[in-house]
């Protein structure tokens, strides 16, 4: 199974809901997914609602996820479609969630403001948005 994103702009930040099982090479399409998002909408805080994803990724594919976003992330700011600004802030379960932040740091030293949560709320606060509303799809 295929990982499924709903992709909601909201009045300031991208609301992003997905759902299904994690695989790496699902996880930098739906990525890509994401940032084509952020650049057609021009926001600069994108709230990532993965606690509906399965799966355990190994170590190799949490460092290979956030290198990869922070690269194609870097390569949209080179070329001006995104701010570097940009903020996403991840919202997962454990396994997906990695309690050592793997990933999260792999993107964070590359130039990301990335940052992975266990709560909604949490992410809510750290972007500085309200809490969104519930989506009807996934």
């Amino acid at each position: 199974m295929s990982i499924k994103l709903e992709i909601r702009p909201e009045s300031d930040f991208l609301n992003v809901t997905a759902a299904g099982d994690f695989s790496l090479a699902e996880g930098q399409r739906t990525f890509l997914d994401m940032l084509k998002a952020v650049v057609r909408h021009k926001v600069r805080k994108v709230l990532f609602d993965g606690r509906r994803l399965e799966g355990e990724p190994e170590a190799v594919e949490r460092f290979y996820y956030g290198e990869f976003a922070a690269n194609a992330f870097a390569e949209s700011a080179k070329l001006g479609a995104v701010a570097r600004s940009t903020r996403f802030a991840y919202v997962l379960e454990e396994p997906v969630l990695d309690p050592k932040r793997l990933g999260e740091t792999v993107a964070v030293n590359r130039g990301m403001l990335l940052k992975a949560f266990d709560n909604l709320q949490d992410a809510c606060s750290w972007l500085e948005i309200e809490h969104p509303k519930k989506p009807d799809g996934l």
